[in-house]
């Protein structure tokens, strides 16, 4: 938890871009796992983290703005908490922690909500993803579950995007120790990266690593000698020489600052020499992309051109062929890269997506795609000083992926079918790292980059 006086900056400017009316901005619940009293690590909304700072289940905030005034609803523990818990603080004194002056009983915030609509007045509240809120603002509002997504306010969800899409020098405090956990992370799926091991064994590993350092994994770890899935959350194969395994994975901070880094190494420890080719294929997209990283540029123009990069190296090495600006206009590089170059990150590993992704990565000015490939790029506005984003090209042999574009003729003048059939059992590669924008540039976070070269990666797995 950061000082008092950031959260309440942090309000004061989401009255001002509101404007009018109440906002609602509610905490999660427990959530059980199989049964009430035995539930999972409580994971707070990190919206209400970013404006009212407390890890606690139970709670919401009101700011008033029309009175200038916010209030946290929430319930004093009696003594069978304390009996398993032990004492806990007042919910008054937890409302004074972060700069908030009044505080009153969860059971009176039903009663706030229905005088102010009663009375006319905009009750604004983000797009709820918890069932139990989901109905909790059914109970306040009268509105039926099925219609409450179609109810949250765009204001509301537009200004959280604005504010919290800038991350200040707290923030990025936290991002910078959480990335150096996630190095920890990265460094020990090397270095256990051996023949015959376990994959779920290296997951466990990481795991321990992350719950060190904070908090749980900041997302479910993706680690496979089966990279061309490209989620692939299956750990069950044993490690085979002459492979590559994929490690996606992140941690979470306890201020819930999130990190979120892939590597891709090969199993003995040593590079084939196809291998190395498409490897440094994507770690030129890579560092083509940070390169162009920097604020004024649109993150949509960045990935085009990491993909450019991208097709040129493919295209040395006869799996691609044909005008180089023709083939990345046409997407065909997409079979090899069906994903984008990034997302936000932050108090969400996905930042801000429970928002709605057209409001975090797009905008009046850059719009969505409907290309295959280009449509799952994630983050595509201009980019802004603060902004922290991931980089992370690849590059996915598809067996079935293959196999479509080619019986359909799809995009047959930019690919060389015939060569592919050679790498249909190569796997997939890829490689991420956390960006922070900055005035004139932008920098890896953390304090050193997780070995990325093929002398890097080889060197550390000895």
């Amino acid at each position: 938890m950061f000082s008092k006086e950031v959260y309440i900056k942090r309000r004061n400017r989401l009255r001002e871009l509101v404007g009018d009316g109440l906002i609602l901005i509610l905490g999660n619940n427990e959530a059980p796992m199989d049964y009430p009293d035995n539930t999972y690590l409580f994971h707070q909304d990190c919206n209400f983290v970013y404006f009212f700072g407390l890890d606690h289940a139970g709670f919401a905030g009101v700011l008033d703005v029309d009175a200038n005034e916010d209030t946290l609803y929430g319930n004093d523990v009696d003594i069978d908490d304390i009996i398993w818990m032990g004492p806990q603080p007042s919910v008054q004194e937890l409302a004074s922690n972060v700069g908030v002056s009044k505080s009153s009983q969860f059971s009176q915030l039903e009663k706030v909500v229905k005088e102010a609509l009663a009375k006319g007045r905009k009750v604004h509240f983000l797009p709820p993803y918890r069932h139990d809120n989901i109905i909790l603002l059914e109970t306040l509002t009268g509105i039926n579950p099925s219609m409450i997504q179609s109810y949250a306010s765009i204001e509301l969800v537009k200004a959280v995007i604005e504010l919290r899409s800038v991350k200040d020098e707290h923030e990025i405090k936290e991002l910078d120790m959480v990335c150096n956990t996630g190095y920890k992370m990265h460094v020990a799926a090397m270095q256990a990266c051996k023949p015959g091991v376990l994959e779920q064994e290296i997951v466990g590993i990481l795991e321990g690593i992350s719950v060190s350092g904070g908090g749980l994994p900041s997302f479910p770890i993706i680690l496979s000698q089966n990279g061309e899935t490209l989620h692939n959350h299956y750990h069950g194969n044993i490690l085979e020489k002459g492979k590559l395994m994929l490690t996606d994975a992140g941690a979470t901070a306890a201020s819930y600052y999130c990190s979120d880094a892939t590597r891709t190494v090969p199993v003995g420890g040593k590079f084939t020499s196809k291998q190395k080719d498409i490897y440094n294929a994507v770690l030129a997209a890579n560092n083509k992309g940070r390169e162009l990283t920097k604020p004024g540029i649109t993150y949509k123009e960045v990935h085009l051109a990491a993909c450019k990069e991208l097709t040129s190296h493919l295209q040395a090495a006869g799996l691609m062929k044909g005008n180089l600006e023709d083939s990345v206009a046409a997407g065909a590089h997409a079979l090899f890269m069906p994903h984008g170059l990034g997302h936000m990150m932050g108090l969400n590993t996905h930042d801000m997506e429970d928002l709605g992704q057209n409001y975090v990565g797009f905008d009046d000015e850059v719009r969505p795609s409907s290309q295959f490939g280009l449509a799952s790029l994630r983050m595509g506005r201009r980019l802004q000083e603060g902004f922290v984003i991931t980089n992370e090209p690849g590059c996915y042999f598809i067996p079935a992926l293959i196999d479509k574009w080619r019986a359909e003729n799809i995009n047959t003048d930019f690919i060389n079918f015939d060569k592919l059939e050679e790498y249909k059992t190569f796997g997939g590669i890829r490689l991420e790292d956390d960006i922070l924008v900055t005035k004139d540039s932008c920098r890896i976070l953390g304090d050193r980059r997780i070995p990325i070269t093929v002398e890097e990666v080889e060197d550390i797995m000895k």
